[in-house]
This record gives structure tokens, C-alpha cells and sequence, in this order.
């Protein structure tokens, strides 16, 4: 590795990208147990809707296979779980054990799991084989990911031709009023709610930097081009915080 590849951003710090990987899962360990509540808070329930208009935009039909990769506490695992049926099947794959488990315990809680399989997978070396997903999804994920090509080219990969990758993230706002409110929002309000509600405010100061060091809209369309998707689109929601992308493996 070069000097510059071995080097990669944790918020705005510079950590060498061996250590990265650490730091994040530190993050997710930490935030586990509230993140749900977070979630709905830190969103004031908005995440629901970017979900929901991810599951309508993925083309999910009964009988097929969705990888839910960075999947957490399993939201969008358990919609597709009921889409899917007991034909088809949903694989929740997260990097971080603790994030895994309150993911399980919750959708076993709400009766699914017959159609659910949980892995504990790195999105840069996914342990499956080529060809095998008709849709993959990666939500609020991909920002905390080390190496972001080599993980798209990982998803690109074990997708079905014809299948189609759904990545749900924060991103640019695109107009400057909304920019300058949810700056304030997130380095000032941010902190001071996760420090209340969850006991620690460096995790979600994290969040706010990672946000911003995430590539742009038209950054990660062409990233996702340069692996090998085809008809890339993104879509923004609420005047971009956060943007859906999808793309096609023909």
C-alpha cells in the first residue's frame, strides 16, 4: 500500500485504514442499544419514509433473494421478508455483532425469521457467491466503509444480472438555507441528543463528520458506474440530506 492508500478518514481525523474498520465498529457497539430510538429521533421519523420509498424503488417480487447488507436492526430486512415470502429469502449482513443481534432479537420479537438468514460480513469481501442477490441494499452504511469501491465492486459482484443495488445515504443538501439548518442541526443539537438519550456524544459527532467526508450525489453515481452498474439514477430526499441511488447489473 502507498502512504495515501494506507491512510483514510474517520470523521474528520486521518486514521490509518487498518485502524478505521476498529474505530467504526467501537461506534456501532456503542450506539446499539439506542438506535432505533436515535433513529427516530435524530429523523423525527422521516428514515421510515426514505425506507419505504427504497423498498418501492427496489422491484422486489415474491420468490426472490435480497442481500440487506449493513442491514442494523433489520427495518428494511423485515418489509422485505414479508414481500419476499417463504419462497424467497432475506439475508440481514452486518459488519458489527452487537448491531446484528438487537437486529435478530427485534425481528424474531415481531414473529418473522423463517425467510431471514443473519451473517456477520464485511461489504468489502462479501462471503457469497457471484450472481446470487436480485437486489442488494445498503442503508446509512456505506459512508463508515473503508475501501467504498472495493465494496461496491463486492455487491456488484454477488448480484444477479438483472438485479439492481439500492444505496440509501446521507448526502449533499441543494439548497444552501437547508445546508446552513442542518449544519447547525448536526454539530450543534446532534451530540447533545445522543449524549441525553444514549449516553454518548463523540458517536454522534462521528455521524455528523462521516456525513459530510461521504462522497456527493454525482461522486458515488460515477463510483458505481466505474464497478460496472448500468442506468444509474439517484433520487434526493428532503432537498437531498439524504439521496437514494440505484443501479442495474446487466
Amino acid at each position: 500500500m502507498s502512504e495515501q492508500q494506507k491512510a483514510t478518514h474517520f470523521g474528520y481525523k486521518t486514521v490509518d485504514a487498518e485502524q478505521k474498520e476498529q474505530m467504526v465498529a467501537s461506534v456501532f457497539h456503542s450506539v446499539a442499544a439506542k438506535y432505533d430510538v436515535m433513529n427516530d429521533l435524530m429523523s423525527f421519523g422521516i428514515h421510515r419514509l426514505w425506507k419505504r420509498f427504497t423498498i418501492d424503488c427496489s422491484g422486489i417480487r415474491k420468490g426472490q433473494k435480497v442481500l440487506d447488507l449493513a442491514g442494523g436492526t433489520g427495518d428494511l430486512t423485515a418489509k422485505f421478508s414479508r414481500i419476499v415470502g417463504d419462497s424467497g429469502q432475506v439475508v440481514l449482513a452486518d459488519i458489527n455483532d452487537s448491531m446484528l443481534k438487537v437486529g435478530r432479537d427485534k425481528l424474531r420479537n415481531k414473529g418473522l425469521g423463517n425467510n431471514i438468514a443473519y451473517v456477520q460480513a464485511n461489504a468489502e469481501h462479501l462471503p457469497f457467491p457471484d450472481n446470487y442477490f436480485d437486489v442488494i441494499t445498503i442503508a446509512f452504511g456505506l459512508r463508515n466503509v473503508t475501501n467504498k469501491d472495493q465494496a461496491l465492486a463486492s455487491m456488484f459482484r454477488v448480484l444477479k444480472p438483472g438485479g439492481r443495488l439500492l444505496v440509501l445515504e446521507f448526502s449533499k443538501p441543494q439548497h444552501e438555507v437547508m445546508s446552513k439548518l442542518y449544519d447547525f442541526y448536526s454539530f450543534n443539537i446532534l451530540p447533545r441528543m445522543g449524549s441525553l438519550v444514549a449516553n454518548d456524544s463523540d458517536s454522534y459527532q462521528y455521524l455528523a463528520e462521516s456525513i459530510r467526508m461521504h462522497p456527493d450525489q454525482e461522486t458515488l453515481k460515477a463510483m458505481m458506474e466505474e464497478v460496472g452498474f448500468e442506468q444509474t439514477e439517484y433520487f434526493n430526499l428532503t432537498d437531498g440530506i439524504v439521496a437514494l441511488h440505484r443501479g442495474f447489473k446487466f
